[in-house]
């Protein structure tokens, strides 16, 4: 070793390894190691079975070729140096020797074997040697080390050059050893019988492995976006323009994998599962991997300000050798270099987001799927929803979030670290201005967090309110509670608010603090320095600007950074509590038993799908429920103690009054309520049909199929038995008809039998049917009892049906008598006949319908009466032609997003508001550029310390002002963002409410939500922090363009084609990304949707067993999602490459001039060092400010399409809210009601829903109307309401035209009772009493005389709240007899009841028909009607068939005429 290395032979110097042991234990010994490993490989290999030949394209040509023969070359020349050196008489030491000739030695083998041999593959991408590959350049890290610390630039350039060649190298055999690991496998897992020969599979190798090679450049430079980026300027995008989703970002994968780890997470911890954890599970190592990728991009960050560093002291020493040059050159091959580094590092980030994304999503809905209705019962609607729309994203950000946490303040401490180098220990002055606003900005992110907590909750609430307004816009405009509803959001949107104004506020701090640091600490730091004797040079002052502005980003960034990780956090928290919940039963396998800490005895839930030998299908023993999750206290049990044996085979009637627990007991079969005691055993698949029928958006075929296999014969025969066949034959497209969403388009009636129907096709061994035959007429009731019900189809079958039908419960083989959550009475039909509670089912109508009348019927044939033929459902309403495409498509603009809705957004925002934003933003970068130009003319004019105290006053004063403005600007930017978000919802809410009910009918509420949610929250907050930044952006290159043009005279000459390509660039981009915005957006609302409308039907998906096709509906839906974000995202870091590339070309030309100029061969200069440095150090940050700035510009234009969308749905048709008439307070005084030839349509193509009707009704008078389901019955209130106009003839109210009445003067003087009763979430006495008119005496009588004060009062009186979306702690006929009470308490002249009783047990409808007659004697009744009984007290009887006036007059007398219509409906409820 002394031989070899004479002048040092120790290891360590104290500072480092010594140059020779580096050169000959770590570079030559590692060069052996290669050559010997080659070598020994090479003759144990060279009779290898297979080898892999690579077609040479160009990018194989660089890597297998030139870079070897650049490395070769580089070694021979060093070689080369070390002969003439010894030749001029120079000692060269023995270790450069060894190092040189073993490097060439080593290059010279590697091109030998690729050149010659074929099967160098076996021997370079051998797995020990692709170690050795990563190991061998950071052994000879200490060698480059020593050789830098020469500071010669001609040395520094050849070493980084030759480590840089055997990096490249490294990279290249690792990447082809993984790929062809990888196409290995997928020949390994190939099972076919007849295997392909091995030289076969060789060829389709090498070809796959070249088309990764070719497409590998297209990766690097985004070449592959370019396609769609051509068709974008040429012509709207769609769908199938976009760029193919790679496999790995396929949301099926990225489901599955998730969902695998949160299983294990989940079964691990309990209800203590983080999702946060499964989501390292899942892609943790992938995450870490892109963390070292970017430690390297932003080590290379700081190479630029160490080169311009030595840039500006070669111009200050003015001399004229190439070093200058090869600086130059330097400067602008690193800003390149970190170009394509940091796009990748943002691309890879991307796709690992994306994969986060839809895999939450996923999660998120199979949890919808699968959770029971009363585990999800302590998560409000609205907070669901926005587990979907809000923090799926938020939690996603996470991602960007973590690896900035650790790389901002490892970028902030090597910036310091270079500062120290320059300015010694002065900047620790600006280090503790620094240091003392990290804990007020911890103070500050803490307040952020809880005001976000508390805003993201109320958030949550206004959702779910205006979830329920849209989902009931038609009840609630028959109220007239526009207004109350209006309110209620508009108090919500409030708290909503005061958390967002607190954390805009607080958000404000955090940026000026932020914002100052940089001037703050460039100040400080100045000024200590010169304190302490030191003179400013050029050289030092725009070293450490350019440091300063290294800075502003990693400062500016952290705030924001360290908001986003909160709000991932709590969202993350709030997503792993909805996850935790316990599933539905059914999920696990066949069955789940829990032992309660309170009993002994397990509770146990067992379902079988496929039905087994046993005579007992459903059993229950001893079984309590409750609609209480498992993690609530139960207070008590909707169902005590039942036990049942139900048969196979046999028609069990279910009954009891209204909320007696019939649907309750339904549900418990299902699993959907929570097991307190007992256990339930069901045998068979089960088909189940709501009381409120579930239907879906799609064609009608779809909702009957459910996924199952189309079989034509027995969907015929279900069309028939549901008597669907003909309502079917009269629609335009027939069974394809679009259903839009809830069946809208569809009758109540028609809704009522495609739900019996989809459960009638599904052939399963157990039905459970909830009251279908209250929503149809006597007619079609009859039908479907006997041809369905009790039909071929359905006989051999258990089924349950709950009922108030006297048919239905005859016909039964088992009668369940329900009482107050109890089985009061169960046994077979003859035995209920002789029980004591025969008579509830008997109702006292022997003095409405005469004995002979009953028995004629009897005798009459079921053929006659029961013909399919007087079964026509045909409504305007109703029939295809009502709405055949009754959804509309979302529309989607076109082009640029247009200046009038910046404009809008501005108006919001308050004009005087905007104009101070802009002046502060612009004095805020003037008095910081003013700052750097004192700084250069102080350098250039003094050259000591003199007047130092006159240049430091006017550098505090620019930094006073400075920080005068921006803390006007943080402040007026969160004024006028939280201004636009206060208008823009109170507009939007109030045009909404205010337009007519055909809208809805159009845009399903899902459509009309994502305004209210996603893209309001783009307005409250993602849209005035892009905002923010744009203007930020562009007045910081306004000020260096101003700068660079003052400094270098020169580069206004590159200023216009710069400019030039600049325009070109971003219009080339601009087109295609607003088309992907908006087909985002278009994206995004089916998945919001089909989640809205399977919240709604979930317990009918899990009874049907759909959830696998549900789910997979959904990720088709995901996909689409996921391919226009991703190709959203490639198109911006496609633009965002070229204007990096862009923005070297500019550091290289500048710094190319002032190489030039300072060479004094020109007979001008090009500028002061002081000039010049400037220029450089501002020349630096353009490469990411350009980057910025259009990003930024372009998300603007984006978040933008929010703006848009929300203005589109403020300039829908509104309803005329003016009159010419002027109401009394006391109108109508009497109550008569005139129908002058009136006709309604729906649509202007679309057949009459009316058909010239006339009727007159005298004051005070009851009646009934009366037709078959969608025979026009609704349409009849519809246009007195002025729900829909009419569109000829007229309706009088006491002779008063209503259309000349302001529209809500007249619904605020009617009285009504809807088809779909509607209870909003609050009291029972606001339920009751919204405007807080009535007294507690006059609410109590209502609920008296409607059968409903007993249950009140047990349940806890009027100040009970309702929870859930329309009042889901009450029943539904519980529901329908609270609104009845709210229409007696209003004590209108005018009541309308629409089918009120029809959810009703029999003896609670007579008793309500006699309250009705009793109470409002004196006052219009119109009542419709299915039931014959309800309307036989009646004065007079309206009977509509497909939208005529077929017949009118007293019920008795139309009863006496056996031909007419009203007969016949008579005969059919009577069987």
């Amino acid at each position: 070793m002394d031989f070899i290395c004479s002048k040092n032979p120790t290891v360590w110097d104290g500072k480092g390894f010594t140059p020779c042991f580096a050169d000959m234990v770590l570079g030559f010994g590692g060069n052996v190691v290669t050559v010997v490993a080659v070598l020994v490989l090479f003759f144990t290999k060279h009779n290898a079975s297979w080898n892999l030949n690579i077609r040479k394209g160009l990018l194989e040509k660089v890597f297998l070729h030139i870079v070897p023969a650049f490395g070769a070359c580089l070694s021979f020349y060093e070689l080369n140096l070390l002969l003439r050196k010894c030749l001029e008489g120079h000692n060269a030491e023995s270790h450069e020797w060894f190092i040189r000739c073993s490097q060439f030695v080593d290059w010279q083998m590697v091109i030998v074997l690729i050149s010659f041999y074929e099967y160098w593959f076996d021997i370079f991408c051998n797995p020990l040697l692709c170690f050795w590959w990563i190991l061998k350049p950071l052994l000879e890290i200490p060698h480059l080390q020593y050789k830098f610390s020469l500071l010669e630039v001609i040395t520094c350039l050849k070493e980084s050059s030759s480590l840089s060649a055997e990096v490249m190298f490294c990279i290249f055999v690792n990447v082809v050893r993984a790929m062809s690991q990888s196409h290995k496998r997928e020949f390994d897992n190939i099972e076919d019988p007849l295997i392909l020969h091995e030289t076969k599979v060789k060829e389709i190798h090498v070809v796959k492995l070249a088309r990764n090679f070719s497409s590998f450049w297209h990766l690097l430079t985004f070449k592959f976006v370019n396609v769609m980026m051509d068709v974008g300027v040429t012509r709207q995008l769609d769908y199938n323009d976009l760029i193919k989703l790679p496999s790995e970002l396929t949301p099926a994968l990225s489901y599955d994998k998730l969902l695998c780890c949160w299983i294990e997470e989940l079964s691990k911890h309990k209800s203590h599962s983080s999702l946060f954890r499964a989501m390292y599970y899942a892609y943790g190592w992938p995450y870490i991997r892109l963390g070292l990728l970017k430690v390297i991009n932003d080590a290379i960050g700081f190479i630029g300000p160490l080169l311009l560093n030595k840039l500006i002291k070669y111009l200050q020493q003015g001399s004229g050798s190439m070093d200058g040059y090869i600086l130059a050159l330097s400067l602008g091959l690193s800003s390149i270099f970190k170009s394509f580094l940091d796009t990748q590092y943002t691309f890879r980030l991307l796709k690992l987001k994306l994969m986060l994304r839809s895999g939450i999503m996923a999660i998120i809905y199979r949890k919808c799927l699968h959770i029971s209705l009363a585990e999800r019962s302590k998560f409000s609607e609205g907070e669901v929803q926005t587990f979907m729309s809000v923090d799926a994203d938020r939690t996603i950000n996470l991602c960007n979030s973590l690896h900035d946490v650790w790389s901002l303040p490892l970028q902030i401490g090597v910036a310091l670290y270079l500062l120290y180098t320059q300015v010694s220990y002065a900047f620790l002055s600006g280090l503790a201005i620094t240091i003392l606003l990290i804990p007020v900005n911890k103070w500050i992110s803490t307040l952020i967090a809880s005001a976000t907590e508390k805003m993201m909750k109320q958030k949550d609430e206004r959702i779910r309110s205006a979830g329920e307004v849209l989902t009931h816009i038609r009840t609630m405009k028959m109220y007239n509670w526009e207004d109350l509803f209006t309110k209620r959001l508009m108090d919500r949107r409030e708290l909503e608010v005061k958390h967002l104004s607190t954390r805009k506020y607080l958000d404000a701090w955090c940026v000026y603090f932020w914002a100052t640091t940089p001037t703050l600490f460039s100040l400080f730091t100045f000024l200590v320095f010169v304190l302490m004797g030191h003179s400013l040079d050029a050289a030092t002052v725009f070293t450490c600007v350019a440091l300063f502005n290294t800075l502003i980003s990693p400062l500016n960034s952290f705030p924001w950074v360290i908001n986003g990780i909160i709000d991932a956090i709590i969202s993350t928290r709030r997503l792993s509590n909805y996850l935790s919940c316990p599933e539905h039963n059914a999920e696990f396998e066949n069955i789940s038993s829990r032992e309660l800490p309170t009993d002994d005895l397990a509770c146990q839930f067992h379902r079988e799908s496929n039905a087994i030998e046993t005579p007992i299908p459903i059993s229950l023993q001893d079984a309590h429920f409750s609609w209480s999750s498992s993690s609530e206290v139960v207070k008590h049990a909707v169902l005590n103690s039942i036990s049942l044996q139900l048969p196979k085979n046999l028609l069990v009637a279910i009954i009891g009054e209204v909320g007696s627990g019939k649907t309750s007991l339904i549900n418990s079969i299902l699993g959907e309520m929570q097991l307190i005691h007992g256990v339930v055993h069901s045998h068979g698949s089960i088909a189940y049909v709501p009381q409120v029928p579930w239907i879906l958006s799609g064609s009608l075929r779809d909702n009957i199929l459910l996924g199952k296999q189309f079989d034509a014969r027995r969907y015929g025969e279900v069309l028939k038995a549901c008597t669907l066949d003909v309502d079917i034959s009269l629609m335009v497209g027939g069974d394809m008809l679009h259903i839009g969403e809830k069946g809208m388009n569809l009758s109540g009636g028609q809704r009522a039998r495609l739900a019996l129907a989809r459960a009638v096709y599904q052939d399963s061994d157990i039905y459970l049917l909830d009251d279908i035959l209250s929503a149809v007429d006597p007619q079609v009731a009859l039908w479907i009892l006997q041809k369905t019900i009790l039909g071929p189809l359905m006989k051999q079958k258990t089924r349950l049906l709950c009922t108030h039908n006297l048919q239905a419960i005859s016909a039964a083989d088992m009668i369940i008598l329900m009482d107050k959550g109890h089985i009061k009475w169960a046994g077979t039909s003859a035995g209920f006949k002789t029980s004591p509670y025969s008579t509830i089912c008997k109702p006292d109508d022997s003095n409405i319908l005469p004995s002979t009348f009953l028995e004629e019927e009897k005798r009459t044939s079921a053929s006659s009466q029961l013909d399919s033929s007087l079964l026509l459902e045909i409504d305007a309403v109703a029939a295809s032609d009502e709405l055949q495409e009754s959804t509309e498509k979302e529309i989607r603009k076109e082009g640029k997003v247009e200046l009038s809705v910046y404009k809008s957004y501005a108006m919001f925002a308050s004009w005087p508001v905007v104009i101070l934003i802009c002046v502060s933003a612009f004095f805020m970068q003037a008095s910081r550029n003013g700052n750097d130009l004192w700084l250069s003319y102080w350098v250039d004019t003094t050259t000591g310390t003199e007047y130092t105290s006159f240049y430091l006053v006017i550098l505090s004063i620019f930094g006073f002002i400075n920080s005068l403005f921006t803390l006007a600007r943080a402040f007026s930017f969160a004024n006028g963002g939280l201004r636009a978000a206060i208008r823009v919802h109170a507009e939007l809410l109030n045009k909404l409410l205010n337009a007519p009910v055909y809208f809805f009918d159009q845009n399903p509420s899902g459509r009309v939500l994502n305004r209210l949610s996603s893209d309001l929250y783009t307005v409250d907050d993602s849209l005035p922090f892009i905002l923010n930044i744009l203007m930020a952006n562009f007045f910081s290159l306004l000020g260096i363009a101003v700068v660079l043009s003052y400094a270098q005279v020169f580069f206004l000459l590159l200023l216009f084609p710069f400019w030039y390509v600049y325009r070109k660039l971003q219009f080339y981009y601009r087109s295609t990304s607003r088309e992907l915005r908006r087909l985002d957006s278009v994206a995004r609302s089916p998945i919001y949707s089909s989640f809205t409308e399977t919240l709604d039907g979930s317990s009918t998906v899990r009874a049907f067993q759909k959830e696998e096709l549900f789910m997979t509906r959904f990720i088709e839906h995901i996909s689409l999602y996921q391919q226009t974000s991703f190709s959203e995202l490639t198109a911006s870091l496609w633009l965002s490459l070229r204007l990096q590339l862009l923005a070297a070309f500019i550091i290289l030309s500048i710094s190319m001039m002032a190489v030039i100029g300072c060479g004094r061969r020109l007979p001008f200069s090009f500028g002061t060092p002081g000039l010049v440095g400037l220029a450089l150090s501002y020349a630096a940050p353009v490469v990411s400010l350009l980057s910025s700035f259009l990003t930024s510009f372009t998300e603007t234009e984006k978040e933008m399409i929010s703006v848009e969308r929300i203005l589109e749905y403020m300039d829908v048709p509104q309803e005329e809210l003016q009159g010419s008439q002027c109401l009394g307070p006391n109108w109508p005084t009497e109550g008569k009601i005139e129908f002058e030839h009136v006709t309604l349509r729906y649509k202007p193509a679309l057949p009459a829903a009316l058909k010239d009707v006339s009727f007159s009704i005298a004051a005070g008078t009851q009646v009934g109307i009366v037709g078959r389901t969608g025979a026009g019955k609704s349409s009849v209130l519809n246009a007195l309401f002025r729900l829909s106009p009419i569109c000829d003839g007229r309706i009088l109210v006491d002779d008063l035209d209503v259309a000349e009445i302001a529209v809500r003067d007249l619904r605020r003087h009617f009285a009504a009772v809807p088809q779909s009763p509607f209870l909003f979430e609050g009291t029972l006495r606001e339920n009751l009493d919204p405007f807080g008119m009535a007294s507690d005496i006059k609410l109590w009588e209502a609920l008296e005389r409607c059968h409903m004060k007993a249950e009140v009062e047990s349940a806890g009186g009027l100040d009970i709240y309702i929870e859930g979306s329309g009042g889901i702690s009450f029943s539904v006929g519980q529901r329908q007899l609270i609104c009845l009470a709210r229409a007696i308490i209003k004590s209108s002249k005018i009541l309308c009841l629409d089918e009120s009783t029809a959810n009703i047990d029999t003896e609670t409808a007579l008793l309500l028909q006699n309250t009705i007659s009793n109470v409002c004697r004196g006052m219009t009744v119109l009542t419709i009607a299915h039931r014959v009984s309800t309307v036989m007290k009646m004065d007079h009887l309206l009977v509509l068939d497909h939208g005529v006036l077929v017949e009118q007059g007293n019920p008795e007398f139309l009863l006496k005429n056996k031909f007419s219509r009203f007969s016949s409906f008579a005969k059919a409820s009577t069987v």
